[in-house]
């Protein structure tokens, strides 16, 4: 039996890291559907569903940076934590940030792991594959999200 096709939001504002994650996914043949955007307040218009993004589909899954423009992923972490119709979606913090402050404030937030990005290339893939391997092979998500 064929698994469903997942919704990710993939929030990341530096280009080339969007798209190599994308290829990763591409590669190893994750069943989803990748939406990206490139700041906090794009994230937020587009779980909320304000304009352009008012025929969005609530993701299943997030990948979140930290260090965006506009709004940063820490205030995006907590707003979408705060909201009940959002608050039960799996949030993956992907970052170059190694702050110990940064990982605790996270979990507080109930972040639903909190990766640190490789600046090594090789390294940069493993880490976009043992995602694969872990959250698109083996975990169970929740039922389909609330619409807001």
């Amino acid at each position: 039996m064929k698994a469903k096709q997942l919704s990710i939001l993939l929030v990341e504002d530096s280009r080339a890291d969007a798209r190599l994650i994308l290829e990763v996914f591409k590669e190893e043949e994750v069943n989803a559907t990748i939406n990206v955007v490139r700041d906090g307040e794009e994230a937020m218009d587009f779980l909320l569903k304000r304009s352009p993004y008012t025929d969005a589909s609530t993701p299943n899954l997030i990948l979140l940076d930290l260090n965006l423009p506009k709004k940063d992923g820490r205030e995006v972490l907590a707003e979408i934590k705060q909201n009940a119709d959002l608050d039960g979606i799996p949030i993956i913090i992907l970052t170059t940030s190694q702050s110990e402050d940064d990982v605790a404030k996270c979990y507080k937030l109930q972040a639903s792991c909190f990766v640190t990005k490789p600046i090594d290339l090789e390294e940069f893939v493993k880490v976009i594959r043992s995602l694969d391997e872990f959250w698109f092979s083996a975990v169970k998500f929740p039922p389909e999200p609330k619409v807001c």
